[in-house]
């Protein structure tokens, strides 16, 4: 499975279905809810690589915010480095009612956007 079609998988289990658990290429991934705001959240790798889903936190200022307070199912993605329990705090990429949406300052090396040249490269 490519990463997009893993985001997607996690995030149509996870949030629509509400699935206990997501399975990705025969492993099984526990859904949690996060401590505080009882948000769903799913550890999972890639690459080698741990990464994790976490429900878009609807209390917060962003557009993703605004459009999860309207209902709709966005899913945020971050990598956790080895050894950590929390994530760097940056997304590389959301699920937003079905559509992966790529951040370009997320950070994940593996993520298919390109970056843009400056003019000086």
């Amino acid at each position: 499975m490519t990463l997009e079609e893993i985001l997607l998988e996690i995030w149509r289990r996870a949030l629509v279905e509400g699935a206990p658990e997501v399975e990705i290429e025969g492993r099984a991934y526990q859904v949690r809810r996060t401590p505080k705001r009882h948000l769903k959240e799913v550890d999972f790798t890639f690459e080698g690589r741990n990464l994790r889903g976490i429900e878009q936190n609807p209390d917060t200022a962003s557009r993703w915010a605004e459009m999860a307070r309207k209902g709709a199912k966005i899913m945020q993605f971050t990598e956790v480095p080895e050894g950590l329990a929390t994530a760097r705090g940056r997304f590389f990429a959301n699920v937003a009612d079905g559509k992966v949406n790529w951040y370009r300052s997320g950070g994940f090396g593996s993520s298919p956007v390109p970056r843009k040249k400056k003019a000086h490269e």
